[in-house]
């Protein structure tokens, strides 16, 4: 998720779990501080565009790691707040903060590496996107009414949390109401086949009513947009080349396995001035993509360094046009995406 959520789930999870033993202005300020403390593996440069995306979200977001870290991360905070006294309970406080960092990022569709150093699977739900204010609010909402003190301020705190909470179980249940549409939707179309069809659902930015689908298969991808206000029991699909000729040339490149391997397979492959373009299908909509790499070019399918490349001319999108059609379609009008 977005720092802002972060620190406001961990300046909460802090509040919450400090109660009264110390002034929730401390327990919201250090909860906020440990709550971006594993995003600044962000900072660290692994000398490869490709390495630089799939190793964020690595140590610094599992749990194993973050466990052992949090004692001596609560000594210094406690030593700092100058309540050694209290040095167990920040330690319970701040492995509660460091946890649930990349247990919210799993519920995006990044990758979370949690099980390391015994997997570097990436984990990632897809129910959630990056930014959310159906999340952040209410955790924002809860904090600031905790600080203004009372007698009800670790209640409108814990109000604030639950509510969170309960959004993110909400979004589960969306994605699977959409899942369920689509794949109804291929099996109406394509029959016994449409059961072995990888598919991905996640919702569209801002919000938990518009989902985009995205359908691989052997020769293609395909892309389709369901709101939960849809009216109409199918869905309809645009579909695109994945490029899987290309992909076959480079296949064995460290940063080709990489990537698909990371993308759970959700990838294309396409050539643009001679070179290769590997695009993660997985964050954005066609044909804007948050993650693209030049991985070779035409007859040196060595190509070194991995370079990251605008594919498809994000410079061009129409923000407004766009954002109006995000809100028309996630109220159920039925309107082409924006290409």
């Amino acid at each position: 998720m977005d720092s802002v959520s972060q620190i406001a789930l961990g300046a909460a999870v802090g509040v919450a779990v400090m109660g009264r033993r110390t002034a929730i202005w401390k327990s919201a300020l250090w909860g906020g501080v440990c709550g971006t403390l594993p995003d600044l593996d962000a900072f660290i440069d692994h000398g490869d565009a490709v390495l630089n995306m799939t190793r964020h979200r690595a140590e610094s977001h599992a749990l194993v790691w973050l466990t052992l870290a949090s004692p001596a991360i609560a000594w210094a905070i406690a030593r700092a707040a100058g309540e050694p006294g209290l040095a167990r309970r920040w330690w319970l406080a701040v492995w509660a903060v460091l946890v649930t960092h990349p247990l919210l990022d799993a519920m995006t569709v990044y990758g979370t590496q949690l099980a390391l150093p015994f997997s570097d699977h990436p984990y990632g739900v897809a129910s959630l996107f990056i930014v959310d204010p159906l999340y952040t609010l209410p955790l924002l909402a809860g904090i600031g009414a905790a600080l203004r003190g009372g007698p009800a301020a670790l209640r409108w705190n814990a109000v604030g949390l639950a509510l969170s909470t309960v959004y993110v179980g909400w979004s589960v249940v969306a994605q699977q109401q959409v899942s369920a549409v689509a794949r109804e939707t291929l099996a109406m179309r394509d029959g016994a086949v449409a059961r072995d069809a990888r598919i991905l659902v996640t919702p569209t930015a801002f919000n938990t009513l518009l989902w985009r689908v995205v359908v691989m298969h052997d020769d293609r991808y395909e892309e389709g947009f369901r709101s939960l206000l849809d009216r109409t029991p199918t869905m309809r699909f645009d579909a695109f080349p994945n490029g899987r000729a290309l992909y076959e040339t480079v296949r064995t490149i460290p940063a080709v396995e990489r990537m698909a391997r990371f993308t759970h397979g959700f990838f294309r492959v396409a050539e643009a001035d001679g070179r290769l373009v590997l695009t993660d299908l997985r964050m954005g909509q066609e044909p804007w993509y948050a993650f693209s790499f030049v991985v070779a070019a035409r007859g040196n399918p060595g190509l070194h360094p991995v370079v990251p490349v605008n594919v498809g001319g994000r410079r061009g999108i129409d923000v407004a046009a766009s954002l109006r059609w995000l809100r028309l379609r996630a109220l159920g009008t039925e309107l082409a995406p924006p290409r």
